[in-house]
């Protein structure tokens, strides 16, 4: 029986999260230029989406640039919103296909002009799509999103829009980029790496970590439903003791 056959429909992760670790690596391996790792990278994206959208995960974010990447060398940055934007274009196709529904998080102001318009493009021609939502992460910063938030509702409390008695986790989760997302149930990492890197801090709060040797462009479906299995044979207990969740 193969690990997708062996999964429970019934409990599955409602919103799965990926940190898409490992391109540089990958590429060195092989002595090749970072850039084919990047573009490499893509094809584990397609079969992660397709894995997902196959078993019936609802929600689907992964970490494509955070707001540290713009700390790499200044053609790398230029090559991943190239990237980007045929990404997006070869994509739209599949997405809507798959009715699948694309959607951005973090800074995208910061994009440059062109990965904005055709990002804008892609989430408006799939806002219809209902099988699942695909996130990504774009110039995203755990850290610069709870310091939004905070700037946020100080203002509203400035203005007597909200009073500081009323704020609780969901006005906070209301001022959040994720604020139309259900909190993470489980988050991958690839290539060996066993950190968060200012991923999705506060959304993360009680998700199951799974990391994993894998580097990301040799990440493929069967990769995922092992974590899935993974994932199932745990017991989350939200601070309970196992007799009372049985």
């Amino acid at each position: 029986m193969t690990a997708k056959e062996q999964i429970d429909k019934n409990r599955l992760p409602e919103h799965l999260a990926v940190i898409m670790d490992g391109n540089g690596r990958w590429a060195k391996q092989k002595g090749l230029f970072r850039s084919l790792g990047h573009e490499n990278g893509t094809k584990a994206v397609r079969e992660i989406v397709e894995a997902c959208a196959e078993i019936n995960i609802p929600f689907l974010t992964l970490y494509a640039f955070s707001t540290e990447n713009w700390n790499r060398p200044k053609l790398e940055v230029e090559l991943l919103m190239k990237l980007l934007v045929s990404s997006l274009k070869k994509e739209i196709k599949t997405l809507q296909d798959n009715n699948i529904k694309l959607n951005a998080i973090g800074n995208l102001e910061a994009l440059p002009k062109k990965a904005q318009q055709e990002l804008k493009d892609v989430i408006d021609k799939t806002k219809n799509n209902s099988r699942m939502t695909l996130t990504l992460a774009l110039s995203y910063g755990s850290r610069e999103e709870i310091i939004k938030t905070i700037k946020e509702i100080s203002h509203k409390v400035k203005n007597n829009l909200i009073s500081p008695q009323n704020i609780d986790e969901t006005v906070i989760n209301n001022h959040l980029y994720t604020q139309n997302l259900p909190d993470v149930d489980l988050l991958i990492r690839t290539s060996g790496e066993q950190r968060i890197s200012n991923f999705l801090l506060w959304q993360i709060a009680y998700a199951e970590l799974y990391f994993t040797e894998t580097l990301w462009p040799d990440y493929r479906k069967n990769h995922l439903f092992e974590a899935i299995l993974n994932y199932q044979n745990r017991e989350r207990r939200f601070g309970k003791t196992s007799e009372q969740l049985k």
